[in-house]
């Protein structure tokens, strides 16, 4: 496949992702896909997939930068959404969140079978409040003390 191919397949993936429609899933998923952040496979990606969008109902990945090169793509994302259900045991905060990630897949044969994510976990758990600062993390950190 194509360099622009590849990178319009994983363009629709996010696409069907942003509407919480995971009926496509596996047009776009190869069954021996693996998730090497998570260590999943098609069927853990869907679960947190689900866990996500019931902790955050709006989440929305905005695509800022893609590149391609060989069978993989780049892609820098920024992710948004309101923490209004329980997230990894958290009660939902109703706070709104904006982090960033760098997701990387390799597409074979029209479909994603790798991926690698580098996700702000930790600013995210700020935002939402699961972080508290010690007084000397306020002193260094004045900005994210609110």
């Amino acid at each position: 496949m194509s360099l622009e191919e590849n990178k319009a397949i994983v363009r629709k993936f996010i696409e069907a992702y942003n509407k919480h429609d995971l009926s496509t899933f596996d047009d776009f998923v190869a069954p021996d896909y693996v998730d090497h952040t998570n260590q999943v496979g098609p069927e853990g990606v869907k679960q947190l997939f689900y866990m996500g969008f019931k902790a955050f109902p709006d989440w929305y990945e905005t695509i800022d930068d893609i590149i391609a090169e060989g069978d993989k793509v780049w892609l820098r994302l920024a992710y948004t959404g309101t923490h209004t259900g329980e997230f990894f045991g958290l009660a939902p905060t109703g706070k709104k969140i904006t982090t960033m990630a760098v997701a990387i897949y390799r597409i074979v044969n029209g479909k994603i079978v790798e991926g690698w994510f580098v996700t702000d976990g930790l600013d995210m758990f700020k935002q939402i409040g699961a972080i508290e600062y010690t007084e000397k993390g306020k002193q260094l950190f004045p900005e994210d003390v609110k």
